[in-house]
C-alpha cells in the first residue's frame, strides 16, 4: 500500500507539488513538440528546395558532359575522370534546437573546389559539367545534413507528444483526483472533530 496516498496534510502539500509540476512539465512537453514540429516544417520545406536544386543542376551537368563526350570522346572524358580525386573530408557539428542535436554538415575547405585537370586538353562544355557535378555534389551534402535534422525532429516529435499525453490523459488526471479525494477525506475528519469537540464542550457546561 502506497502511504503517500493516505489523506494527511503532508501528503496533501506533495500531491499538490506534484500536480503543479505534472501540470508545467506538460506546458513544457507542448512547447517543445511545437516547436520542433516547426522546424520539422522548415527543414522540410529546405528539403524541396534542395531536391529541386539537385534535378536542375544534375540535368544540365548531365546536359555538357554529354557535350563533352561528343567534342572531346567517351575515353578522353572517362580518363580525365578517374584522374580526379574522389571527396571523401566531411565536417559534422551539431546545434541542439529543445535538447535535439541537428547536425550541420559541410565538406572541408581545402582545395576540394580547385581543377584537377589541365584546361589545355579539356573545353568549355567539360568545364561546365565539372562545375555542375560539383554544385550537386554540395547539394546532396545539405540534403544529407536535412534528412538527417528531419528524422531526428520526428523522432522527438513523437516522444514529445507520447509524454505530453501521458501527462494530461493519465498522471495529471490522476493527481488531480488524488488532490480531490485528499482534500474531500480531510475536510470531512476536520467536521467530524469539531462535531466531537462541540459535544465534549457541551457536556462539560452541563
Amino acid at each position: 500500500m502506497d502511504v503517500s496516498t493516505f489523506a494527511t496534510k503532508g501528503n496533501l502539500i506533495k500531491a499538490k507539488a506534484n500536480l503543479e509540476l505534472a501540470k508545467m512539465g506538460y506546458e513544457l512537453m507542448d512547447k517543445k513538440r511545437t516547436i520542433l514540429i516547426s522546424e520539422m516544417v522548415a527543414h522540410i520545406g529546405r528539403a524541396e528546395d534542395i531536391q529541386a536544386r539537385i534535378a536542375e543542376t544534375f540535368s544540365s551537368a548531365y546536359q555538357e558532359l554529354q557535350n563533352a563526350n561528343i567534342s572531346l570522346g567517351i575515353d578522353f572524358v572517362e580518363r580525365v575522370g578517374y584522374a580526379i580525386p574522389e571527396i571523401t573530408r566531411l565536417r559534422v557539428r551539431f546545434k541542439s534546437v529543445m535538447g535535439v542535436e541537428i547536425p550541420r554538415v559541410t565538406l572541408s575547405q581545402d582545395g576540394d573546389d580547385a581543377f584537377h585537370y589541365a584546361f589545355t586538353n579539356t573545353n568549355y562544355s567539360f568545364d561546365q559539367a565539372y562545375i555542375h557535378f560539383n554544385r550537386v555534389r554540395d547539394l546532396i551534402v545539405e540534403m544529407a545534413e536535412v534528412e538527417s535534422a528531419v528524422y531526428r525532429l520526428s523522432v522527438n516529435v513523437k516522444k514529445a507528444q507520447k509524454r505530453a499525453n501521458a501527462l494530461k490523459s493519465i498522471v495529471i488526471p490522476r493527481l488531480t483526483e488524488l488532490v480531490s479525494d485528499m482534500e474531500n477525506t480531510l475536510d470531512e475528519k476536520e467536521r467530524e472533530e469539531s462535531s466531537r469537540l462541540h459535544v465534549i464542550k457541551n457536556i462539560k457546561h452541563r
